[in-house]
This record gives structure tokens, sequence and C-alpha cells, in this order.
């Protein structure tokens, strides 16, 4: 006598399998959409003028070290990092506003709160190791 099912096993799946899927098909799209998006920022910073591009090419390295599971993407045309797909940081080309100096910023996504009041974009003018420590240093607090 065949036994009978519930209307979840005559599919053939579990629920826990078909949860396991769409898990599994969420990460396939992250992952497509990391490797676009990092091609995206590259070709982006391979644009910039110099010394915009330089800038831009080491916080690409250092933010990518700090946090490697920041998600490289465009926002306005700047290069980005995203975690859950919000922003938390993003760089800024002194040559896009015909500013002095590039940003380093920080969206409401990342967690830098200091009591009532912190600092939520940098200059940056030139990167010496003591920058790059600093940098590294807010893009992991702000991650958390």
């Amino acid at each position: 006598m065949a036994r009978k099912t519930g209307a979840a096993e005559s599919a053939g799946f579990s629920d826990d399998e078909r949860a396991a899927m769409r898990e599994r098909a969420q990460e396939l799209k992250a992952e497509k959409g990391r490797v676009e998006g990092e091609a995206a920022v590259l070709a982006k910073i391979a644009e910039l003028p110099e010394p915009d591009r330089d800038l831009a090419e080491q916080v690409h390295r250092i933010v990518m070290a700090a946090a490697p599971d920041l998600v490289p993407r465009l926002w306005y045309g700047m290069p980005a990092y995203a975690k859950g797909g919000k922003v938390v940081c993003f760089f800024q080309s002194a040559s896009k506003f015909k500013a002095r100096y590039a940003t380093l910023g920080f969206s409401d996504a990342a967690r830098l709160d200091e009591g009532a009041m912190w600092p939520v974009a940098f200059a940056l003018a030139a990167l010496t190791p003591a920058e790059e420590e600093r940098i590294t240093e807010l893009v992991k607090r702000a991650v958390g």
C-alpha cells in the first residue's frame, strides 16, 4: 500500500530542501553581483585621471583587505562597497566635482557612531601608511 504524503513532500522536496535551494540561489545571485560589481568598480577606477586613479586603487585594495565580505559596486558613478545591499563606504574622486581633494565617505549603514557627532567623510590628498592604517580601522569598525 502506498504511503500518503503531504503536499510539501509530493513535489519531491521537503520544505527544508526548498529553503536550502532558495538560499543557494541567493548566494549565486550575490556572487554574480559581486563579480559584476567589482568589474564595474575596477573599470570606473581605470577611467579616473591621476592622482584620483592611484588613490582609488589604493582605497579599493585597503577596503577589500579590511572587509573582504563587502561587495564592490558603483554608487552614483563612484566606487562603493556594500553590505547586505546597503553602501557602507565610497570613494569620490576630486575630478568628479572639480574639488581639490578626493573623499572617502561612509553612509549611515556604517557603524562609526561616537556619541552625538562623528565624521562620515574624510579628505584624501595622499595615502601614507598612517592613512592606510586609519582607513583599515574605519572600514573594520564600519562593518561591525
